[in-house]
């Protein structure tokens, strides 16, 4: 049997459980590589994960990538797996030497760039999906744009996911009372916008509300300082980065609703694998996760950058407290049926096959 290798910017801990199932299933027949951190410095290495060190190079402000470490695997005749996307130069010499060599170099990721499919920028994206032997994009409707601008191409789908099944269960509490954000603390995700409506509004939400912020990134300290000003310390609970499945459980449980007040992401699947609902960002260049949100089922949208919008569907939220509740049990069944390790690793383990 040949080597699956992968090989990524960064390797961090939310893809742990992921990884994990693949060197249970493949054992030593998988290989992972892997950077310190990825474009953005708030997602980094998780050195719980067992991979072998790549070294990252970064050029113009870190918009471009060139990676060592990994060059011994040009020329193997393993099914390599490279991520989709443009700005790593290292790729696009590995993908198109062993596109001459006939080698099998497999694509990871989104299809599209954020801009979607209709970005003027496709056509540099589409050279590297065609060099590839196989693509893995992340959602099913993208698997169906894609097949058809490139039907003879091999297109494969690994939803992606950060819980086991056996993990995905519905979070319970006697009291469902605050709001939870999981995510990285950066501009495009606007968690400075949620603080700023939460802050602005405290005295028309439920006495008893609190917000679980988690993450890290550069509007962190904007935001612990804005909630000091307006001494709301008790109201916004601004926490570190929580990787541990049990922690974020007991958070997650005590909330109604998550909020994704910026463009949608892999924390989407994370609230849902708790049965927790979503209050979303409506018109935001989102992530291909977005196809999980199912508005009144497993969500609700609010106007982008309206802060009246937000407030207001963060009431309507509460008034129907006992119908969302009712939702959890769904909400969580269906995530397991799409969303789950075991359903993404599936399709990386089928490529050996």
């Amino acid at each position: 049997m040949r080597k699956l290798i992968i090989i990524q910017t960064a390797v961090p801990d939310y893809r742990k459980f992921f990884f994990d199932y693949l060197y249970k299933k493949i054992t030593s027949n998988f290989e992972l590589y892997g950077g310190g951190e990825y474009f953005q410095t708030s997602i980094k290495s998780d050195k719980k994960i067992d991979r072998k060190s790549a070294k990252n190079y970064f050029f113009l402000r870190r918009k471009i990538l060139f990676q060592t470490g990994i060059w011994h695997l040009l020329f193997k005749d393993v099914i390599l797996v490279l991520e989709l996307n443009p700005r790593i130069i290292s790729n696009w010499i590995f993908l198109i030497i062993r596109f001459i060599l006939k080698k099998e170099t497999v694509l990871w990721g989104h299809a599209w760039s954020k801009k979607g499919i209709n970005s003027k920028s496709d056509w540099v994206r589409n050279i590297m999906r065609i060099l590839a032997s196989k693509i893995i994009v992340y959602t099913y409707q993208q698997r169906e744009e894609l097949q058809i601008k490139m039907p003879n191409k091999v297109i494969l789908v690994a939803p992606n996911a950060i819980l086991n099944k056996d993990k995905i269960v519905v979070a319970k509490s006697k009291e469902y009372s605050h709001l939870i954000y999981v995510g990285r603390l950066v501009a495009s995700k606007k968690p400075l916008f949620l603080v700023q409506t939460l802050l602005k509004y405290r005295d028309e939400l439920p006495q008893n509300m609190k917000l679980f912020l988690i993450g890290e990134g550069e509007e962190k300290q904007k935001i612990i300082e804005l909630v000091k000003e307006n001494k709301a310390e008790s109201f916004i609970l601004v926490k570190n980065h929580v990787s541990d499945y049990e922690s974020l459980k007991e958070m997650y449980a005590q909330s109604l609703f998550s909020i994704s007040p910026g463009y949608i992401g892999l924390s989407v699947t994370q609230s849902f694998g708790y049965g927790v609902p979503m209050l979303v960002s409506k018109d935001e260049y989102h992530s291909p996760e977005i196809e999980a949100v199912i508005p009144f089922e497993n969500s609700i949208f609010f106007e982008t950058d309206n802060q009246v919008d937000f407030s207001k569907k963060i009431k309507q939220f509460f008034t129907h407290k006992e119908r969302w509740i009712s939702k959890r049990t769904q909400i969580a069944v269906s995530c397991k049926k799409k969303y789950s390790v075991e359903t993404m690793g599936k399709t990386f383990t089928s490529l050996l096959k």
